[in-house]
């Protein structure tokens, strides 16, 4: 499970360096911070899987809310 969860934050931050936009870039990208943090936390826990996919989706939260206060400032 922990070799999985490598691969996936990996992949999504491969994913999020190519032609996406800015919004995209960072959701991916704090939804890949996010399952990695919620993994760790998880398997502390007990369930790695579990921690990931709830991490994932905070980081992806997290990630789109900073893309929108960015935006609002002016900044790509």
């Amino acid at each position: 499970m922990k070799k999985a969860a490598i691969l996936i934050m990996v992949a999504a931050l491969l994913v999020g360096g190519c032609t996406m936009s800015t919004t995209a870039q960072r959701t991916v990208t704090g939804s890949a911070i996010g399952a990695g943090g919620g993994a760790l936390i998880g398997w502390a826990a007990g369930c790695p899987a579990c921690g990931a996919a709830i991490g994932a989706g905070a980081g992806a939260l997290g990630g789109y809310a900073y893309d929108q206060y960015e935006k609002s400032r002016g900044r790509p």
